[in-house]
């Protein structure tokens, strides 16, 4: 054999160097091993025509159909004044519908001669409409001849594989050069220990590839995918047991809380009762402080759960311990907001140091990036003389002159907007590494978690505290509907009536810098001819307009820090009615008298991140009200996600329905190009149980062989999986 293993064999040298372009060009597919974990998408069978009817449009397609009719006309055109134009047009039909094929010029011999009136043959090619008719412009196709002895070899078996195929690279053409490449599917390292594959009925990798690209009845491809969905679960599953494994070798130090310490006096105070769910949660965290490798939870709850009030506790178990504890926040404003909330609900407890502190009190200190020197002189000497049991703060807690005296616990609050040298970073700044609590309100499903969040524990809290009001939610479509809208602002105005304020939110800042980076345009806008609403604009257009005589402030990134927390005070202390705000106030801006909210061009805000910001309402006694205004039409996608956020405050359905319009790669994060997922047959939202059981096996394999000595293949589909990006990717948890 070669001294390049077969399925490392690069496509250049099997199948030529101009299929091979185009292959790793437009489908990112290098190898031979690259090629044959290429699945199709789905399989025709002879004789069993496609559905025409249900034809995507703009889409590259493949149908499999019969010639029905055949016309050749000509015409005169600039470039054929004598009517010498020809167009060729082919109808075909599968029994659902019919489609239109259009060949012209020089292009129209070769189909004129072969697709003659009941033919058949497969199709590819972009749908488009031409005269309100669905057809396909100069498409590439494949006959189906019984008997020319190529065919049938090619398309051997009843099943037509459809693989997922680009302009540049038909789909039969891809099934050619997997004829190809086949033959060293037998050399496939098999990944999976043969214990589990026997134990589970798993048929060997070899087979599974063949019976994947080449399928003789339906059961094939059943065996096939169930195989190749547990290498992708289980390999990945590995890589994160690893992880979870390496973590544990760590040593921290045991925190236990005093019985008479600055928790307990914290909790004596508390004027309401903890809910179940944040007892619960408590107990495992708790648990967790007390063992001597570090914890690494994840504690998801949604929005105005109490999150804030477990993770304190967490802290002050720690400071209680001898211990410090550092809180990350993604934004100035919510380490602002985090710090106000935090030194309210303690009292005297954080004024340690200070007249009139309590006996255990400590200091709770906040370090951003833009305090003035002298203010964060006396934050950075609290922290290394250990004055200061509690930070609050930015990445500023990240640099290098940020020292501690015994860093004890990371809270990281929203953990998506954190990356991974970042966590490392503050994590070195304990004597030994501190115990890592990763907050966030945007809910994962159960799977997701295990996939994406697979390095740490996960602690969920599903119950709203009592006094927390419901939030109803309403579509307001301003182009089909405006009295809506007029109705909308009519709403906001009765809750300003009432002593309640409102939020108005909008994609765009809308200053000049603002708009330069707003040339690229989406195809929505395209379509629209229109940018995004600006905060700026809106602001000045509702204050002389429809919310006339109320106290309108603006909000947005670009803002000096002073400014953005004066204006943040203004609307928490009730000086301003309406804020018009992009979505900085998105995370944990926490104002108990907001009560209603205006989203503007909510089309162009994702699922979870609408669900985020409506969380910002209904935090006090009055009920909420969010109203998502759109310009979309009835029909259109944007407007069916607008109406599931309108229907249901769930926030962990809602996270499923916006994995479902997106698609998997985007929820393990790779490359942004989204040709490529390292997932190509597991669905993370129905495969729920082979992930589970996945992680189960990967736990108990590693706990037995943390190198992987004695399971070689699986250490080389381990190298495989976590090349750079990959391992950046886990990294960043």
């Amino acid at each position: 054999m070669d001294s390049v293993p077969a399925l490392d064999e690069p496509l250049k040298k099997v199948l030529g160097p101009a299929t091979a372009k185009v292959t790793a060009e437009h489908l990112g597919l290098h190898t031979v091993g690259d090629l044959l974990h290429h699945y199709p998408r789905r399989y025709e069978e002879r004789g069993q025509l496609t559905h025409l009817a249900d034809l995507p449009m703009d889409e590259h397609v493949t149908v499999v159909a019969q010639v029905a009719d055949a016309r050749l006309h000509t015409f005169a055109s600039s470039r054929a004044p004598r009517g010498k134009g020809r167009r060729l047009e082919v109808t075909i039909t599968d029994g659902s519908g019919r489609l239109q094929l259009v060949f012209f010029g020089a292009g129209v011999h070769k189909p004129h001669k072969e697709l003659l009136p009941g033919t058949r043959a497969m199709f590819a090619g972009k749908v488009s409409v031409f005269n309100r008719r669905l057809q396909l412009a100069h498409p590439a196709y494949e006959l189906l001849r019984g008997d020319a002895e190529e065919t049938v070899e090619t398309w051997a078996g009843a099943l037509i594989p459809i693989y997922p195929a680009t302009a540049k690279l038909e789909s039969w053409k891809i099934g050619k050069a997997l004829q190809t490449v086949l033959p060293s599917a037998q050399e496939a390292a098999d990944p999976l220990p043969e214990s589990l594959r026997e134990g589970r009925g798993l048929v060997p990798l070899p087979e599974a590839l063949l019976k994947i690209h080449r399928p003789h009845t339906k059961a094939d491809i059943e065996e096939a995918r169930a195989r190749l969905k547990w290498d992708e679960a289980f390999v990945l599953q590995v890589a994160l047991a690893r992880r979870r494994y390496a973590d544990a070798q760590l040593p921290a130090v045991p925190r236990r809380p005093r019985p008479d310490g600055i928790l307990a006096a914290f909790d004596d105070r508390l004027p309401f009762t903890l809910t179940e769910g944040q007892r619960k949660v408590s107990e495992e965290i708790f648990a967790d402080l007390a063992t001597d490798h570090p914890m690494h939870r994840l504690l998801q709850g949604e929005v105005g759960s109490g999150k804030t009030m477990v993770a304190l506790r967490a802290m002050l178990a720690v400071v209680d311990a001898g211990g410090q504890a550092a809180m990350l926040a993604p934004t100035e404003v919510l380490a602002q907001q985090h710090h106000r909330s935090v030194t309210e609900m303690m009292g005297d407890l954080a004024q340690g140091g200070m007249l009139g502190g309590a006996e255990n009190a400590t200091k709770v200190v906040l370090l951003t990036g833009s305090m003035g020197a002298a203010a964060r002189r006396h934050a950075l000497l609290d922290l290394a003389t250990g004055e200061a049991g509690i930070v609050i703060g930015t990445h500023a807690l990240i640099e290098d002159k940020v020292q501690f005296h015994d860093l004890g616990l990371v809270v990281v609050d929203e953990q998506h907007r954190f990356g991974v040298e970042q966590r490392d970073a503050l994590r070195g700044k304990g004597k030994q590494p501190p115990h890592l609590l990763v907050m966030t309100a945007t809910p994962i499903p159960r799977t997701v978690a295990m996939t994406v969040f697979g390095d740490l524990e996960t602690s969920v809290l599903d119950q709203l505290p009592a006094g927390r009001s419901p939030i109803a939610s309403h579509v307001v479509p301003a182009a089909d509907k405006p009295h809506f809208l007029a109705r909308a602002w009519e709403r906001v105005r009765e809750e300003v009536e009432k002593g309640h304020q409102a939020y108005v939110v909008c994609p765009r800042i809308g200053d000049e810098e603002d708009g330069a980076k707003a040339k690229k345009k989406s195809p929505e806008d395209e379509a629209e001819k229109r940018p995004p609403l600006a905060v700026l604009d809106t602001a000045e257009q509702i204050a002389r307009g429809p919310l006339a005589g109320l106290r309108v402030e603006v909000l947005h990134g670009r803002m000096q820090p002073d400014d953005k927390d004066a204006v943040m005070r203004r609307f928490a202390a009730g000086e301003v009615d309406v804020l018009v705000a992009t979505t900085v106030i998105e995370v944990g801006v926490n104002v108990p008298n907001a009560t209603v909210m205006v989203i503007m061009d909510a089309d162009r805000f994702g699922v979870s991140q609408l669900h985020q910001l409506r969380g910002r309402v209904g935090r006090g006694s009055a009920p909420g009200l969010c109203l998502l205004v759109s310009e979309m039409p009835e029909a259109s996608a944007a407007r069916q996600r607008l109406n599931a956020v309108a229907s249901t405050l769930d926030g962990f359905e809602l996270s499923r329905i916006d994995l479902e319009q997106r698609r998997e790669g985007d929820v393990l994060g790779q490359a942004q190009s989204g040709t490529r997922s390292s997932l190509r047959m597991l669905a993370v939202i129905d495969d729920e149980e082979v992930i589970a059981e996945a992680r189960e096996e990967a736990t108990r394999i590693v706990a037995a062989d943390p190198e992987l000595e004695r399971l070689p293949a699986l250490r080389t589909a381990l190298d495989a999986l976590l090349d750079e990006e990959r391992e950046q990717y886990l990294e960043k948890g």
